[in-house]
């Protein structure tokens, strides 16, 4: 009864909105495959003053490749790959934050009880430079020795090398690769980077380049506001949100409601960038070898 009801809602805008939608069309590329990070998003695809159009990225890297492209118009990007990008010469700016708060956290076995007990240990990496940075952070705020520790690399396959014994611990998103642990009955220690070291800031957010955010202000504020909506309509419901994102990602329901519960708080207030948590990241990202230097917070905010 709520879908259909949802529905009839949506024709009666539909019926009022002309050809205003068109007007305001928005091509959103998407991080990763739709996951519950994504849950404002795809609460927004309701709006109907705003033509919101989703592309699912191949790889990670592919949201900033899209947008290069003029395929996109708008990125989810993780905010250290907007740091990256920004250091190589690319005017790119963000206009708001999906999730605020780190998700990277180093999982290990229920035996290693502290971050300084992985000296000696094992420890996967993607190779990625952010998951040596923060194995670096949380090793270290724990009196650790970083330099101790043996990396494996091994790509993107942490929840089967951890299970494996491959390795006795990985660098991994803890509301995606630590809740997939847990729902596969995996016993598991969760050090996460911003309770060992690293500030609060936002893991994900929504980039564009800059002279989009210039030209076409008014229909980035009106996505702003259509995401901001649909991260507080999507929390909700879940329930609705869950079969949403089942429907766009083909994942198993469990799974999907339990690292919705996980990353809600996350979400949080929705799409607000906090400058002083920007300026954190910004310190920490230098300081540990991401980016050459601190970026200048100012210039990296869409005006």
């Amino acid at each position: 009864m709520r879908r259909i009801l949802s529905f009839l809602a949506v024709g009666a805008l539909l019926a009022g909105c002309g050809s205003d939608s068109g007007e305001h069309q928005v091509t959103l590329a998407l991080d990763f495959q739709p996951n519950p990070a994504h849950a404002g998003i795809y609460g927004a695809r309701h709006d109907e003053s705003l033509d919101l159009r989703v592309r699912v990225p191949s790889s990670s890297t592919d949201s900033l490749k899209l947008l290069a492209a003029g395929r996109a118009d708008v990125s989810v990007v993780d905010i250290h790959d907007l740091g990256l990008a920004r250091q190589e010469g690319r005017d790119l700016v963000a206009i708001g934050a999906l999730v605020q708060r780190p998700l990277a956290a180093v999982i290990a076995r229920p035996g290693i009880r502290r971050p300084r007990e992985l000296e000696g240990k094992r420890v996967g990496v993607t190779g990625l430079p952010s998951d040596d940075a923060v194995l670096r952070a949380v090793v270290e705020h724990d009196g650790g020795d970083p330099d101790r520790v043996e990396r494996v690399t091994i790509g993107f396959s942490a929840v089967p090398s951890l299970i494996a014994g491959k390795v006795d611990a990985v660098v991994a998103f803890w509301n995606a690769e630590g809740v997939a642990l847990r729902e596969r009955g995996v016993r598991t220690r969760e050090f996460r980077v911003d309770d060992y070291g690293a500030p609060r800031y936002p893991e994900l957010v929504l980039v564009t380049k800059r002279e989009t955010a210039e030209s076409r202000g008014e229909t980035l504020a009106r996505l702003r506001s259509a995401l901001a909506a649909g991260t507080r309509a999507a929390l909700a419901d879940r329930e609705a949100t869950v079969d949403d994102l089942v429907e766009a990602s083909g994942a198993d329901e469990p799974l999907v409601r339990a690292q919705l519960a996980a990353v809600a708080p996350a979400l949080r207030p929705p799409i607000r960038l906090d400058r002083a948590a920007l300026a954190g990241w910004a310190r920490f990202d230098a300081r540990f070898g991401i980016l050459e230097h601190a970026p200048d917070v100012s210039r990296l905010i869409a005006r």
